[in-house]
Parts: C-alpha cells; structure tokens; sequence
C-alpha cells in the first residue's frame, strides 16, 4: 500500500501481516479523485482506520488534521509509523470505534470507515451500525462527507440520517458516499 498523491506521493506504508484489510490503491485514487478539492484544509476522522491510508493520503493532499481510530495494536503502530515517515500528522486512538463515538466531539470535513466485511457483534452488519448511529451525523461537519467501503453484495440499511450521493464498485469492494440530511 503506497501514498498515491500529495506531499508524500509514491511512499510505501507499513502495513501489519493480520487484522486489516487495506484499500486498494485504485479505490483510494478512485475516492481521492471524485472528492477532488474537499480534501485540501479538511478536518479528517478516519474510522477503522488499519494503517491509516486514507487519512494519511488526504494529508499528504493537504487536509488540515487528521484523526485515525484503530482497535488493532499492531494497526495502531503501524499508523504512527506511517504518519512519521510520511511527514504528516496526526492523532492516533487505539480504541473499538463505537467506543471512540460515545464521547467524541468536533466537526469533520470528510468522515472515512472502512470496516470488517464480517458481521460485528450480535450479528449485525457494520454498514447498518454505521449509518444508523446517530453520534456519526453530529460529527460531521455542515456540507461534510461520510465516505463508507462495504462488500457490493451487502444490501444497504435502512439509513434516514443519510443522502448518497455517489456509489461505486471496484471489484470487492464499494464505496459509498453520504451527505447528512438535516
């Protein structure tokens, strides 16, 4: 996994053996490209954060901070490594996601998850959990975006917090884009 664009373009990332599951690079060139210049002095929560990809991609393409949640020990390190070599940075919360939500506050330009494809505790799909936790919406800031990566074959949730503007596949994976109805 490599930085794509920005101040830290072409760098390689250390990513952990076990326990996450990177975008791949062309999803990433793929997000970065349809949210264009949103990225530059944005204020970044990177949820499920793995090696922290995304959020160090949008500020090597110049967001102004970025927050990156990661329950995963060995992701976490891998996250504050990657931030040092690439530059750039960031605060880092080893912690459950959900977690993170119950007492988190700020506004966030741009609002990335990628979660587990499998089903979280008690059997529901993280994509359901996501959309439908109210302390997401709070977060994010007016004209803000929730860009969310899902298995293509999950069906979507019910979601009345949520307007998707933007939905795409590359091959296992799909991305979604959401604006908060207020």
């Amino acid at each position: 996994m490599r930085v794509i664009a920005g101040s830290a373009g072409g760098l390689q990332l250390k990513v952990p053996r076990t326990g996450v599951r990177p975008t791949m690079d062309r999803v990433k060139a793929a997000i970065f490209s349809s949210l264009g210049e949103k990225v530059i002095g944005a204020r970044v929560l990177d949820l499920f954060a793995g090696a922290g990809g995304l959020g160090i991609e949008a500020m090597s393409r110049g967001a102004a901070s970025a927050v990156f949640v990661e329950s995963n020990r060995n992701a976490a390190r891998a996250i504050e490594h990657n931030l040092v070599i690439a530059a750039v940075k960031g605060r880092v919360w080893m912690q459950d996601v959900f977690d993170f939500l119950k007492y988190a506050t700020g506004h966030f330009d741009l609002i990335f998850a990628d979660p587990p494809y499998e089903a979280a505790p008690r059997d529901k799909a993280y994509t359901d959990l996501l959309l439908n936790d109210p302390r997401i919406p709070v977060l994010l800031a007016l004209h803000g975006i929730f860009v969310l990566e899902k298995r293509p074959g999950e069906r979507l949730p019910n979601h009345p917090h949520w307007k998707i503007t933007r939905a795409r596949c590359y091959g296992e994976t799909e991305v979604i884009f959401a604006e908060h109805q207020r």
